[in-house]
């Protein structure tokens, strides 16, 4: 897009559409645009367009100019626009990856699934999110019944009809999450230096940072903790 505009600055702005008929001798210079699921770059397409009108309509200036994301912080995920299928009670089939399995689509079954997005986590687990159009939620009738909510130090929350909820405390959590915080950057740290000693010796081989998995395990491990910190602090909130 910014070629097209530097090479000639009359020609209009390419829509949505016009960017999708792009997609077929793209594919054709880059065969590797095949594997992907064809809705996925739709929405990439969508997503662009998008991001062009908020550029030009915004007349305080606050919104930049689309430019590349980095590479040294990629979000490893794509989304697509394509019917999803159920498959019996644990399965999902999604164009491409094939059938994969799931904890619940019980729910799903009278539901139309708009998009998904397929995401790798640092942690190593994919998670798979969908956006789906629902029908009308039952309203359910007030019981006229009130429930008093205690916040103490000796048990989290205790209602008035005598439940209670204990505390519990995320500084275990906390204390692994630093811990492999540093032992991620101090691996990355020694990772970069042997990868630009090669690169410095001229090496018939070169090693690359993706060739130590020390690093990356340890990347693992800090985000794993990382996630449990904010999912245990994320419920005390809630519950505050």
């Amino acid at each position: 897009m910014n070629e097209r505009y530097q090479n000639n600055k009359a020609l209009p702005f390419l829509g949505k559409c016009k960017l999708n008929y792009l997609l077929k001798p793209l594919k054709k210079e880059y065969p590797f645009l095949k594997n992907s699921d064809s809705s996925s770059l739709q929405v990439v397409n969508e997503f662009l367009t998008q991001s062009w009108k908020n550029f030009f309509q915004d007349k305080s200036g606050q919104i930049g100019k689309p430019r590349f994301h980095s590479r040294k912080y990629l979000k490893k995920s794509y989304t697509g626009k394509s019917i999803i299928k159920t498959a019996g009670k644990r399965y999902l089939k999604i164009p491409k990856l094939g059938y994969i399995k799931t904890s619940k689509i019980g729910v799903l079954q009278d539901v139309k699934i708009k998009r998904y997005t397929v995401l790798l986590e640092p942690t190593g687990k994919y998670y798979l999110s969908l956006q789906a159009e629902i029908p009308e939620p039952e309203k359910y009738s007030l019981t006229d019944k009130q429930v008093g909510i205690d916040v103490g130090a000796a048990d989290l929350a205790i209602l008035s009809n005598g439940l209670k909820y204990p505390s519990f405390d995320s500084s275990y959590f906390e204390k692994k999450a630093k811990v492999w915080q540093r032992k991620y950057a101090r691996r990355r740290h020694l990772a970069k230096l042997l990868v630009l000693q090669d690169r410095n010796k001229k090496v018939l081989c070169p090693r690359s940072l993706e060739s130590f998995t020390n690093w990356q395990k340890a990347q693992k491990s800090k985000a794993k903790n990382t996630k449990l910190k904010q999912q245990i602090s994320a419920e005390i909130t809630c519950i505050n």
